[in-house]
């Protein structure tokens, strides 16, 4: 096996990790919302633009989930301090509280597919959580 596939049964295998959260929690709140929540409190206020781009959807779908996420109080939207035309989104209290009852809910849920792992099993998975952690954030940091 090379480390090109390597990396292709990694992506597989997180797409099937995250399959399987969605379908354990059951929960109706799109996979989007959540990515919009983490990666604003990962870079804090952001242009709906950026956003979008980051989350690798179209402008006029970031800006329609923006607006429901703004209606059901977990964002707010601001003037841009470096262009008084545009204006930036932030996460609520409320939205930072629902990410982090949604991170809960979700360890908590996959936890017994994983309740086999012996100690070596969870060091790697320690250490691959680390790894590309550490890497995804130079890629983005670059951006």
């Amino acid at each position: 096996m090379t480390r090109a596939e390597d990396i292709q049964r990694l992506i597989i295998a997180a797409n099937a990790l995250t399959r399987m959260a969605a379908l354990t929690l059951d929960n109706e709140t799109p996979s989007a919302q959540w990515r919009t929540l983490k990666l604003l409190r990962d870079h804090g206020p952001l242009r709906v633009g950026e956003l979008a781009v980051l989350s690798r959807i179209s402008q006029p779908g970031m800006t329609r989930l923006v607006g429901q996420m703004v209606e059901a109080g977990l964002l707010e939207r601001a003037p841009d301090a470096a262009d008084s035309r545009a204006s930036v989104v932030s996460v609520t209290e409320a939205g930072d509280a629902a990410l982090d009852t949604w991170l809960i809910r979700l360890q908590d849920a996959l936890l017994p597919f994983f309740s086999d792992l012996d100690d070596d099993d969870w060091e790697a998975v320690r250490r691959t959580a680390d790894l590309i952690s550490r890497k995804t954030a130079m890629t983005e940091a670059v951006r």
